[in-house]
């Protein structure tokens, strides 16, 4: 019989890893069914899409209640077919808010749920392991330093690796990625990462353009690139880009190409900061939300850093601009100062060479494809 698998990935970053677990799950199985939120890449793996990531990815409080209505459409959707038509097993990618609730009405249904890419319960709102335990029939994490948090309240765990460590390598060689890119190889490059979602295009394009626009005229033969992520359009950063005077070259997928020609990185704190500090990217992070988000969240959040790739390393290898911080002049400083002092670009690269093998070996997809597959089948022998 084939198996049907709901699966939820409400952001770009969760499409990614979706969209490689569903191809590793398919590998071992090509029976199975999947369905649910996610975006372009798990919709070319096979996963009918009910409603798109993109609708879906917001960030802070004010963001959420903005985008209520849409989400609330979404979990009813899913909610109704649990209840109705009640799959074999509910993937849950990260988005813990959304998740957490449809993994209450999971449990009331009797379906089993794996969840991959932990909420963050070690950085803020510790007391939700707590909750996670009475919903979640297997968690699978990325990081080690998340194991002990579920041992302790007895979720059933698994440390997989981080599925990153598979997929962040370039295709072609720099000189060839250079040249397809039509850059410069004697132009030093600033790669600009505005992010995957539209309240992030809103609340930093501008300061990210500015940025650049200050490094120009400092360093006249800087050149710009920017990689254009799967949830979003040309139209979203062209309001932006005006007559785009810096001649920014805008990339569409790649994202790791584009990566290895840039001399350094203004990227926003998410997914993209581990994914650079693979690459050894030299970075800035920076990141900015409602006020009234960024004063609920201080008083919650646990952790000395911000950025990703900071926490996996236990130290503030990149500079991290929060807020009113998050401005062209800092952040045209910092990326000044990445690209003319040698010693310091150097120092960041060889600590972000550090952070990889923090991650465990690759293979991570695959490992969560193996429980998937376990506990669909374990669900199969006591019906």
């Amino acid at each position: 019989m084939n198996k049907r698998i709901m699966i939820v990935a409400g952001e770009a970053s969760g499409d990614l890893h979706g969209s490689n677990l569903v191809k590793e799950a398919l590998r071992l199985d090509p029976r199975l069914s999947f369905f649910g939120i996610g975006g372009r890449r798990m919709r070319d793996e096979g996963v009918t899409i009910l409603v798109d990531a993109s609708e879906m990815a917001v960030v802070g409080l004010v963001e959420v209640i903005s985008h209520f209505r849409v989400i609330y459409h979404a979990f009813s959707v899913l909610k109704k077919i649990i209840r109705t038509t009640p799959p074999d097993l509910l993937i849950l990618i990260d988005y813990p808010d959304f998740n957490l609730h449809l993994a209450n009405v999971a449990k009331r249904a009797g379906v089993r749920v794996l969840y991959y890419i932990s909420p963050q319960v070690w950085a803020w709102r510790v007391g939700r392991v707590k909750k996670i335990a009475g919903l979640v029939d297997r968690m699978a994490v990325v990081f080690p330093f998340e194991v002990p948090f579920y041992e302790k309240e007895g979720v059933p765990v698994t440390f997989v690796g981080h599925p990153l460590v598979d997929t962040v390598h370039p295709t072609m060689t720099r000189p060839e990625a250079q040249a397809l890119f039509c850059l410069d190889p004697a132009r030093k490059t600033v790669g600009l990462f505005p992010g995957s979602r539209k309240g992030e295009i809103r609340n930093l394009m501008a300061t990210i353009i500015d940025a650049a626009a200050l490094l120009r005229k400092h360093y006249p033969d800087l050149q710009f690139i920017l990689p254009l992520a799967s949830s979003l359009s040309n139209a979203d950063i062209a309001p932006f880009l005006g007559s785009n005077p810096l001649d920014i070259k805008i990339v569409e997928g790649k994202i790791y190409d584009v990566m290895q020609v840039c001399d350094a990185i203004i990227s926003v704190s998410g997914t993209v900061t581990l994914e650079a500090a693979l690459m050894g990217v030299p970075m800035v992070i920076i990141y900015r939300v409602s006020p009234l988000t960024y004063t609920v969240g201080k008083r919650l959040i646990k952790v000395d850093h911000f950025g990703i790739c900071n926490i996996v390393a236990g130290e503030r290898i990149v500079r991290e601009l929060l807020q009113d911080e998050a401005e062209p002049g800092l952040i045209a400083a910092e990326i000044g100062r990445i690209l003319t002092d040698d010693v310091y670009a150097r120092e960041m690269r060889q600590k972000l060479a550090g952070v990889k093998s923090k991650l465990g070996a690759g293979g991570g997809s695959a490992r969560v494809a193996r429980l998937l597959i376990e506990m669909v089948t374990d669900s199969t022998e006591t019906q």
